[in-house]
């Protein structure tokens, strides 16, 4: 005998105590709002951002995180951060920050969780390659936070899409923890149009700045800093890149010197400063000393070229690969791994309304860099084959 019937009511009644237990600033799992329509939703058990989350979870994307390079590649070590554990990690700070202030942790986990799932394989720099062949080849900037939401709306599901809601799909998009604030407002009055409507600005110019239309967005915004901040400092001293006593004097004091004192410094902070306020904020000495810390990193971290990063070997095999996949598409190579390990399947819509051009940045972007590396052996490297013996030959 089925017991959907009391589970539903047991969903209804977590909707209704939602209202009660969370702060009024925090959004509710009953105010979440859908493209499409679904009716299983209605008599199902799970909350609306519940939901959205398990659907990331089984996302083919979110497989793919497991060899997706965080910020060091090419590089043989387990203990450096790979994509999944940074975003396990915004996870668990986002929900950290939205306990003590009330929000609704479901929503948190679903935008930490999917917020990175259109990068490209090798970190930021296979985004920057693949941002310079998509404006070659007429598409505009390439950008990870679009390409997040273009994956769980547009590809996922054979190009049928998850249909997962306005705030999570929203709070992926203008995730960008690259920015930096000190105080993040929420911008609550966004619908669809809206939504949509900034995908296309935001692609046009990569320097507009988009505000989450919840303060759970808010706060995994801060949070995708928090978690990469502290954590890329101590890769980058385990592979010797820098020393533990390189970091910046003010910054020391201000956070500390290890990744474990510099994240619990700034949720801290943020969660002091933030409480039963309508916006999330850093006090002004925590703000400057991160601040000052991310500058450390790109100066000292990221603009650094490293001897074993072979960039611009990386950087000619993105452009040789995605000219052999715009040939195979053009010749209808249906050998090809295009369209075995991509676009088989993919429904009409998806195949009808996609110029090439799209579909190779599409499948590369969803790359892991060993896949990305096996693809460039595969199709790049000549091979040695068997031929007639000398004895015979003459």
């Amino acid at each position: 005998m089925s017991n959907a019937g009391d589970l539903n009511s047991i969903k209804n009644l977590l909707d209704k105590e939602e209202g009660e237990r969370l702060s009024p600033w925090a959004c509710l799992s009953s105010a979440a709002v859908r493209e499409k329509d679904e009716e299983n939703i209605i008599s199902g058990h799970r909350q609306n951002f519940s939901l959205d989350t398990d659907r990331i979870l089984h996302s083919l994307a979110y497989s793919r995180y497991i060899d997706k390079t965080q910020v060091f590649y090419l590089v043989k070590n387990d203990h450096i951060t790979h994509r999944v554990l940074h975003v396990q990690l915004v996870s668990k700070i986002s929900r950290t920050i939205g306990r003590l202030l009330r929000l609704n942790e479901d929503l948190l986990e679903a935008i930490a969780l999917g917020h990175d799932i259109g990068h490209a394989p090798f970190g930021h720099d296979g985004e920057r390659f693949l941002s310079i062949l998509s404006r070659r080849y007429g598409l505009g900037y390439f950008m990870h936070n679009l390409q997040s939401v273009r994956f769980l709306e547009k590809i996922e599901k054979k190009g049928r899409g998850w249909n997962l809601t306005l705030q999570v799909l929203d709070g992926i998009l203008c995730h960008n923890g690259e920015l930096h604030s000190r105080e993040l407002h929420p911008d609550r009055e966004k619908d669809f149009k809206r939504y949509h409507q900034e995908i296309k600005d935001k692609a046009d110019n990569p320097d507009m700045d988009m505000l989450p239309m919840t303060l759970e967005g808010c706060v995994v915004r801060m949070a995708d800093t928090i978690s990469y901040v502290g954590r890329d400092i101590e890769d980058a001293i385990r592979l010797g890149v820098i020393k533990r006593n390189d970091i910046p004097d003010d910054c020391r004091r201000a956070l500390g010197d290890t990744n474990g004192t510099i994240v619990y410094s700034l949720v801290e902070d943020l969660a002091g400063n933030s409480l039963d306020k309508p916006y999330i904020c850093f006090s002004e000495e925590k703000a400057e000393a991160l601040k000052r810390l991310k500058e450390f990193n790109r100066e000292r971290i990221y603009s650094v070229e490293l001897p074993w990063k072979q960039t611009p070997k990386i950087k000619l095999m993105f452009e040789l690969l995605f000219e052999r996949y715009i040939g195979d598409l053009a010749k209808k190579d249906e050998g090809s791994d295009i369209y075995g390990d991509y676009l088989m399947g993919m429904s009409p819509e998806y195949r009808n309304n996609t110029c090439d051009a799209e579909i190779v940045r599409d499948f590369m972007a969803g790359m892991t860099d060993e896949f990305f590396m096996s693809q460039c052996e595969k199709r790049l490297i000549p091979r040695i084959i068997s031929g007639p013996s000398r004895l015979h030959a003459q």
